[in-house]
């Protein structure tokens, strides 16, 4: 791309000593400021998808990767469906359920809630809610015992705890002689579980499918079969895959569906936080032009003299978009390296500094986190490096093109 005189003079006008310390200066804080623009930009975009993984996984632990439900919510021949998912060669698990609303009550407090009844023996194959119980397990939820697990917030709002008795009351109507009542049923809480995510801990129960058969008078139906995926990110395609492959008799849905706007909003907040550090990268660059341009003024002599020797002005050109291309890598560098050890060591880092000034960033009781989460991907070090070198190079023209002008007969008159 250079001619090696430009490169040989580009970038020994970059490591030698120069008569005018302040350009040394400028140089200098524009190479910093170009690293710590990278580092922040790489430390904060692997802060967000850490924490947008965290809340990935969170969600996923009481969400199924799919979904296949019945058009009129009852669904009957569950077992076939179930079983020609499980054909499909990327679900990994299917398990059946049942979901309705329902309001809860002990006592003087009431609210209300998703009442899930599951299946104990296949609901450990589509999450992982078996890892979140607080007290008891998922094994409790016998058929015909009438046990239920609540969220931990929700279990706090009620003020109940293992042992103590729910009332289930469901938005079905019960004819009897003293007139029309709500379909309801005494639950004993068996367990507790914390997701760590409001919506779950705060919204969902979970009862024995059959319990929740008979609350809900589905006889033999159910709701809908979840499913397992291996590649969360390929659930939407399955989807469509399993739609057709039950010709269009069920109504296959994906977390996606559930959580798109969510994840949509998540996606955007990342972009705009890039976008806007990303600024930090720009006023540092622009430092690089100004040390460019003090350069060719003070170069003004040196320029002419290689004009007159013959060097054509495209060279001249050149040599100053080498060093300030330079500038730029140097500092793209040092960024990528820094930011890189930050970001992979965050937690430590952290810590350290919550230990030595005896303050606290993440509190667990609102975050539901002891530690800063922190996902370096490549894609996002790879556009912040890209970026950076390119955003350098382009701040060179301007002083560059200025050297290009330079006329030796006026830059030597006073020489």
């Amino acid at each position: 791309m250079y001619h090696p005189l430009s490169l040989f003079v580009g970038l020994r006008y970059t490591r030698s000593r120069r008569r005018n310390h302040f350009i040394s200066f400028i140089s200098l804080i524009s190479t910093l400021g170009i690293a710590l623009g990278v580092v922040v930009l790489i430390t904060v975009l692997s802060v967000m998808n850490g924490f947008h993984k965290e809340v990935r996984e969170r969600i996923l632990g009481m969400a199924s990767h799919g979904d296949v439900q019945a058009v009129d919510g009852r669904m009957r021949d569950w077992q076939e469906a179930m079983s020609l998912a499980r054909e499909h060669p990327r679900v990994r698990g299917a398990a059946p359920y049942i979901e309705g609303q329902a309001m809860l009550s002990h006592r003087r407090e009431v609210t209300g809630a998703i009442v899930r009844g599951v299946d104990p023996a296949f609901e450990s194959e589509v999450v992982d809610v078996a890892q979140h119980m607080v007290s008891g397990a998922l094994s409790d939820l016998e058929a015909g015992k009438f046990r239920i697990i609540l969220g931990r917030e929700l279990a706090n709002v009620l003020g109940v705890t293992v042992g103590d008795k729910v009332t289930v009351i469901v938005p079905q109507i019960t004819v009897t002689v003293a007139g029309s009542m709500p379909r309801l049923k005494r639950f004993t809480v068996s367990g507790m579980f914390e997701v760590g995510m409001g919506e779950y801990d705060r919204g969902v129960a979970m009862v024995n499918i059959r319990d929740a058969a008979l609350l809900q008078r589905l006889d033999d139906a159910v709701t809908g079969v979840r499913l397992r995926i291996d590649d969360v990110w390929k659930a939407r395609q399955v989807s469509f895959e399993l739609a057709e492959a039950l010709e269009g008799r069920y109504r296959v849905l994906n977390w996606t569906d559930y959580h798109r706007n969510f994840f949509a909003a998540l996606k955007m907040e990342k972009r705009m936080m890039g976008l806007l550090l990303f600024f930090i990268v720009v006023i540092a660059a622009f430092n690089i032009v100004s040390t460019l341009v003090m350069m060719v003024v003070d170069k003004q002599s040196d320029i002419a003299i290689l004009k007159t020797f013959g060097a054509s002005p495209g060279q001249v050109m050149r040599i100053f978009i080498v060093q300030g291309a330079t500038l730029g890598a140097i500092g793209t560098l040092v960024g990528i390296a820094a930011g890189l050890a930050l970001a992979l060591n965050i937690e430590s880092v952290v810590a350290a500094v919550e230990q030595l000034f005896g303050i606290q960033f993440i509190d667990p009781s609102i975050y539901y986190i002891a530690k800063l989460p922190s996902d370096v991907q490549a894609t996002d070090v790879i556009l912040v490096g890209v970026g950076s070198f390119l955003l350098s190079l382009l701040m060179t023209l301007a002083p560059a093109w200025r050297a290009y002008r330079t006329q030796p007969a006026e830059a030597l008159r006073y020489e």
